[in-house]
Parts: C-alpha cells; sequence; structure tokens
C-alpha cells in the first residue's frame, strides 16, 4: 500500500506540471498570439491534455491497486494492470516524440517571437508591440541583438527600462535557454513514470497471480486441517 502512495504521488506531479506548463506566463504568452501559422498553440494543448490524461489514468491505476489489495479481488487487480499498461503505452510514442522531434518546440516558439518581433519592427503602432512588450517582461530578455544596428528602435520601446539600460539579454538565447530547462525536467520526469509504470505492471501481476493461487503473504503459517 505504501508504493501505490508513490504512484498517486506521481500522478499528482505529473498534473501539476501539465498545469504549470499550460497556465505559466511564459508559455501562455506565446501560446495566445493571434497567428495564422502559430503551431506552438496545438503543441501547447496536446500536451496539457495529454498531461492530465496520463495523470489520471495514473492514479486511478493506484486506487484500483490500493482497492484490489485489501480486497483482494483479481477483477480490480486486472483493472489496475489495464490503466498502468495504457500510461505505458501512451507514454513509449512521446518520449519516441520528444526525441525525434526535439527541435520542433522550440523551432514553433522561436517562430512566433520572430513574426511578432518582424511585424513591430515594420510598424510600431500595431497592436503587436503590447505582445512582444510582454514577452520581452515575461522572459527578462530585450530583442535581437543585431550587428546592423536596425533593432535599436524596436528595443527602446518595447523592453523594459532596465534591460535597456544593462544592454539586457538577447531573446534569441534566454527563450531557448529557458525552454531548454524545462523540456530536461519533462524528459526525466517521462523516464522516471516508465520506469514506474513497469514497476507497477510488474506489481499488478504479482498481485493478480497470488490472490489467484491464494498465496497471499497474510496467509503465511495459518493452515486448515481437512
Amino acid at each position: 500500500l505504501p508504493k501505490k502512495l508513490l504512484f498517486q504521488l506521481l500522478g499528482l506531479s505529473i498534473a501539476t506540471l501539465s498545469t504549470v506548463t499550460h497556465y505559466g506566463l511564459h508559455f501562455t504568452l506565446l501560446s495566445n498570439i493571434s497567428l495564422e501559422s502559430n503551431s506552438y498553440r496545438v503543441i501547447h494543448r496536446a500536451a496539457f491534455y495529454f498531461g492530465i490524461c496520463l495523470s489520471m489514468t495514473l492514479i486511478l491505476a493506484a486506487l484500483l491497486s490500493s482497492a484490489a489489495t485489501v480486497r483482494e479481488s483479481q477483477c480490480l487487480t486486472a483493472m489496475g494492470f489495464f490503466c498502468f499498461a495504457l500510461a505505458f503505452c501512451g507514454l513509449i510514442p512521446a518520449v519516441c516524440w520528444r526525441y525525434t522531434h526535439s527541435t520542433e518546440v522550440e523551432d514553433s516558439i522561436m517562430d512566433v517571437y520572430d513574426l511578432v518581433y518582424e511585424e513591430v519592427r515594420r510598424n510600431t503602432s500595431s497592436f503587436r508591440r503590447h505582445e512582444l512588450t510582454a514577452i520581452h517582461e515575461a522572459f527578462l530578455c530585450c530583442g535581437k541583438h543585431s550587428p546592423f544596428g536596425d533593432t535599436a528602435n524596436v528595443e527602446r520601446k518595447t523592453c523594459p527600462s532596465s534591460q535597456v539600460r544593462n544592454a539586457g539579454q538577447d531573446c534569441l538565447r534566454e527563450i531557448p535557454d529557458l525552454l531548454k530547462k524545462h523540456m530536461d525536467f519533462v524528459s526525466s520526469l517521462l523516464g522516471v513514470t516508465i520506469g514506474f509504470m513497469v514497476y507497477g505492471m510488474i506489481l499488478t501481476s504479482f498481485l493478480w497471480f497470488s490472490i489467484h493461487f491464494s498465496s497471499n503473504l497474510d496467509r503465511k503459517g495459518k493452515y486448515i486441517l481437512r
């Protein structure tokens, strides 16, 4: 039973990370920008729904396994195994996508930033200026550092005053760096979750056979004389 609590905590951790990613200021700003080519919005929503479904499946599997242990129910044990297997089958494609499309998330985010930046540079009175200012304030960066010097006007109007005075960090570096740290944490959590899924399937399989053959450890040394 204490091990089942670990699965529930893992499920809550995944739900928390998904919620922070979905409603966090950095990612919400970029997702809410209305662009026809905003492919990041699709990734943003898909990651949230996948994380919530995965966490709910994991928590359900832990609850079913706990109930199966207490009631010694083969049916509940089989359902718990099915939930673990379902989560495992969902995790494998997610991990494969993460490593085969490792730059897709970063590219989609930088495309959004580039499009907003270029619209502001061409027309500083555009409503995009407010969106670009919000991005600079959220990521604590200041525009693009160009050797041609044609971006100074944009940075002066859209960067926080402190960033302008202190020669703020280049957004082309700051945004990918923050994203990389976040994705590394996500990858680590996915790896840990896969390990727990395998362990959960082994545990529920052992529990099912243990109940099936009436060889629970609680009955050791208790015999009925017939």
